[in-house]
């Protein structure tokens, strides 16, 4: 089978969905690959890259869509587009199927199978398939380096002969992969970095990437991530104005915003309202990277760069991911070869359209002249938070029995032992002479009641293994010290060797049990 990409017919798409190398990659999975000549030149790729892997160079798009049995491309379909499908073809792109009826319509009446990027399920073993991650890494990313081309001042704060240069404060809303991306970016630019998440459960990740976490006065159980697809559900009406009553607080203080916040098949919810705006500094920068949707600021406009009268400018570009068309067309391509490998398990250049696969059936929206859209929730869960389940107290008899279980069952434990141990020096004492069990005795008396010393010494303040090796020690500088006395110049030097060396482990010990009290003090 054939695998073609055409030119994007969007005005102003860079991007391409298929790059040389993940040309390469799909050979190798059995397929012939085809492009459209100058589909990949907006972002960097010539054609003679192209033919140099061995991929056919198409002259025009109605050519490359009669030839192959697979299209991957961009964007959502153009009609024009969709009108060239056939039976037996397979489209792959971003789709919008819950906003694209009619293009549903026109893919299902023609029997063409569909695959959606975007319906890709956040689930562990699709992570390498899942473009909309990998495009809003991307945005992230490029709504740092945009607010930076328009902020009139450094990130990271500097004292020069010239004077203090004070490190500029960014706000980062919503802590999904964007904000994760431009909340990595910031910090490593130096600027002092706040991130609000309705996810309380993400506070860990934002600050292991060097943030302040923007905490809320408000108890709300939220809806954990994973039940809603990877997704923030939607707030109730009480948290949303203690939300933006936070906002309020910070908006005179940061210099930067970038909006993230995005729930699927709505539009974006408003976060950051007139009288915020109002309330920045000049020269302050909002990027909204929920312009698409309608923004989360109020005076976002989609495609555009204004300034207000106060002197903030919001930029409501849509086009984040392809301004970074050469990077954004390696990974794109990359999901896309991905999703191949698993419509190819034996590599033999056929599709194997498998529906009861979690990941293509979710990703699926017209399959075989009909409408699959909207999946059935995926078989494999995204991980949750785990609930701890509810410890039951224990009643006073409850606890009274088990230590009486315990009681008895130690008992029974040391009798046996007892019992055993009388049964083998009775044993001995059958076949061994005299001289030999009185030193015997002395032995296992010895091992008995120096195990007893050991194990019974209090670890406060010290890990047990420390504690134990401090009691050998202790015995052992005993055993030394009665030694000492002894008539034999060697038994002298090896009982003096002894307390030097168990007089090391123990000390040792202590100082090193000090160290590592050390390091969990403040101060």
């Amino acid at each position: 089978m054939k695998i073609g990409t055409p030119r994007e017919i969007f005005e102003g798409e860079a991007r391409v969905a298929m790059t040389p190398a993940s040309a390469q990659q799909l050979m190798k999975l059995g397929y012939e690959c085809a492009i459209e000549k100058g589909a990949g030149v907006a972002a960097g790729f010539s054609d003679n890259a192209y033919k140099e892997v061995g991929v056919e160079v198409i002259g025009t798009a109605a050519a490359l869509w009669k030839a192959c049995d697979i299209v991957a491309k961009v964007r959502q379909p153009e009609e024009v587009e969709l009108k060239r499908l056939t039976k037996e073809k397979t489209l792959i792109s971003f789709f919008n199927p819950a906003g694209n009826d009619a293009g549903m319509e026109l893919a299902k009446s023609k029997g063409a199978n569909v695959i959606a990027m975007e319906m890709v399920p956040r689930i562990s073993r699709a992570q390498k398939m899942d473009a909309l991650s990998s495009m809003a890494n991307i945005a992230g990313y490029r709504a740092v380096i945009e607010a930076g081309n328009n902020f009139g001042r450094f990130f990271t704060g500097q004292i020069t002969a010239a004077g203090k240069v004070p490190p500029a404060k960014v706000l980062v809303v919503g802590a999904g992969v964007a904000g994760l991306a431009a909340i990595g970016t910031s910090t490593s630019l130096g600027a002092i970095t706040y991130a609000f998440d309705v996810r309380p459960e993400v506070a860990e990740q934002v600050e292991s990437m060097g943030a302040e976490f923007v905490y809320l006065d408000f108890e709300e159980e939220q809806q954990d991530g994973a039940a809603s697809g990877g997704y923030a559900a939607v707030s109730s009406p009480e948290f949303r104005e203690a939300q933006l009553a936070k906002f309020r607080e910070l908006a005179p203080e940061v210099d930067i915003v970038i909006t993230t916040a995005l729930i699927p098949n709505r539009e974006a919810p408003e976060l950051w309202t007139e009288d915020m705006v109002a309330s920045m500094k000049p020269g302050s920068v909002i990027v909204d990277l929920a312009a698409e949707k309608g923004g989360n600021c109020k005076l976002t406009k989609a495609d555009e760069k204004i300034v207000t009268d106060n002197g903030v400018t919001i930029i409501g570009y849509t086009d984040f991911p392809s301004r970074m068309a050469s990077q954004s067309s390696t990974l794109y391509a990359t999901n896309i070869r991905h999703m191949m490998a698993d419509l190819t398990p034996e590599k033999d250049g056929q599709v194997v359209h498998d529906m009861e696969d979690d990941v293509i059936r979710g990703a699926t929206v017209t399959f075989e002249g009909e409408i699959t859209f909207p999946p059935p929730p995926p078989k494999v869960q995204a991980i949750a938070a785990q609930k701890k389940p509810e410890v039951k107290e224990k009643t006073p008899e409850e606890l009274r029995a088990e230590e009486a279980a315990a009681f008895k069952a130690q008992t029974r434990q040391q009798v046996t032992l007892l019992a055993v141990g009388g049964a083998l020096m009775l044993g001995v004492g059958l076949v061994a002479p005299a001289s030999f069990m009185q030193h015997f005795i002395v032995f296992v008396l010895a091992v008995f009641v120096g195990f007893q010393v050991i194990w019974n010494v209090s670890h406060s303040l010290h890990t047990p293994l420390m504690a134990v090796t401090n009691a050998i020690s202790s015995i052992i500088i005993l055993g030394a010290l009665m030694q000492i006395g002894s008539s034999s110049a060697l038994v002298i030097i090896l009982a003096a060797a002894s307390v030097f060396m168990a007089g090391i482990n123990i000390f040792g010990g202590f100082l090193v049990t000090r160290r590592m009290l050390a390091m969990f003090q403040k101060s």
